[in-house]
């Protein structure tokens, strides 16, 4: 990581753990009067590089900073379906999971953590996961597990 990298990822830390910011572009904007002048494509990678995520609040959707990489690689499923995960669908033996913008890839880790037998791999994007099952019925018991987290369904 270069040290301009570095040094654009500290300041979008700071702003984000002082302020409350609810879009990019607000982001995009305080970090140009801070001297950082970035694309909305270079944010977008800072924030999934930060594990940042915008999660509903009282106040509408904030970015917040997860506690760091290895504290949130800690976090239990339970713990973090319920504040990230919108809905859940499925096509054969795979579950398609909807996220909060910025989710998916901190539920995709908590899920590949978890190693069940039952799933063979997960993707994450942004805020859709393609999870993949060894068969119908390891999709059918995955799926009643999400639900008694109090997960939405489509299936």
């Amino acid at each position: 990581m270069t040290a301009n990298k570095r040094d654009r990822q500290q300041a979008i830390l700071e702003l984000i753990g002082t302020r409350e910011i609810g879009s990019q572009e607000e982001l995009r904007q305080l970090l140009l009067k801070g001297g950082w002048d970035v694309t909305q494509s270079t944010l977008s990678r800072d924030l999934r590089d930060l594990r940042i995520a915008r999660i509903p609040t009282d106040d509408g959707l904030r970015y917040v900073v997860n506690e760091g990489a290895e504290e949130s690689a800690r976090a239990p499923l339970s713990a973090l379906l319920p504040q990230l995960l919108v809905r859940l669908d499925s096509v054969s033996h795979m579950i398609v999971l909807k996220t909060v913008s910025g989710g998916a890839q901190t539920i995709a880790h908590a899920l590949d953590r978890e190693a069940s037998a039952d799933i063979v791999g997960t993707i994450a994007g942004d805020d859709t996961i393609l999870m993949i099952c060894r068969s119908d019925h390891a999709r059918e018991r995955i799926a009643r597990r999400l639900a008694s987290l109090g997960i939405r369904s489509g299936l």
